[in-house]
């Protein structure tokens, strides 16, 4: 396996309205995030920087880059180490701070997880394999704000 990985994509600014950048009310924020072979993924900035909240924005993808790299990371540990998950769903959550020069940076991510075990004696061992997952996602290793992780487990019901 080569070492290096690379990813190509295209983002597509679609919000001229006419004028370009004329001034700063002049143009939308929208784009579209485009891979090949890939359904299309419609974006905007967050409605607090004049975006459209029906659409993905930068912040929420960072957050959900986070939480999916995690989880595939975290459901690899766990099928190697015998603990069988059956569910995980995940509420992230990320904080964003302004900065004084207008800028603004992530403070941190939280990952909420719920996961579903088939039994009570691996919630340990599922338990451990987050700080694992941490060390080994990809995404979090790039990031300068730590990554938190906040589990809750429950047992399938039988």
């Amino acid at each position: 396996m080569n070492g290096q990985h690379n990813y190509n994509l295209t983002v597509k600014w679609t919000g001229n309205k006419g004028t370009g950048t004329s001034n700063y009310k002049a143009f939308e924020r929208s784009h579209t995030i485009i891979v090949n072979n890939k359904v299309e993924l419609l974006g905007s900035s967050d409605p607090a920087f004049r975006g459209d909240k029906t659409k993905h924005n930068p912040e929420e993808l960072l957050v959900a880059s986070l939480s999916s790299c995690h989880m595939l990371w975290y459901l690899h540990l766990c099928a190697e180490a015998g603990v069988i998950v059956v569910d995980y769903v995940d509420n992230a959550t990320g904080i964003m701070m302004e900065t004084s020069n207008g800028g603004r940076h992530f403070t941190e991510v939280t990952l909420n997880p719920i996961v579903i075990v088939t039994e009570n004696s691996m919630v340990e061992k599922a338990n451990e394999l987050h700080k694992k997952a941490n060390e080994l996602c990809f995404i979090a290793n790039s990031v300068n704000f730590p990554v938190l992780h906040k589990p809750t487990y429950k047992i399938l019901d039988n």
